[in-house]
């Protein structure tokens, strides 16, 4: 699966031009994004692909020299199964917790 990375955006799309698969960051504030959704397309559903989005924002967020507020669930939950990846998340209770947009 082909992924396009845009600014605060990771998404994918099938041949007819559908996003099947996305994560969104928005801006928060400088040096700071919100991670406000992870979807994946109920056909790709099992296949791993919402850990993918995952593992190439926080690749992104490497690069931009940037940090994350997790607000998704699914981000939530991601982060917190993975620790190797808690330098790209914000210190501070807003990093925790929160509801699908």
């Amino acid at each position: 699966m082909d992924f396009i990375v845009e600014e605060n955006r990771i998404f994918s799309k099938d041949g007819s031009g559908k996003t099947t698969a996305e994560v969104l960051f928005p801006h928060r504030s400088p040096g700071a994004v919100t991670i406000t959704r992870t979807f994946v397309d109920d056909s790709l559903r099992g296949q791993g692909i919402a850990g993918k989005l995952m593992e190439l924002t926080c690749e992104k967020l490497r690069r931009d020299g940037k940090k994350a507020y997790p607000v998704c669930s699914y981000a939530v939950k991601w982060f917190g199964a993975h620790p190797e990846c808690g330098d790209v998340l914000v210190d501070g209770p807003d990093s925790e917790g929160g509801a699908d947009e």
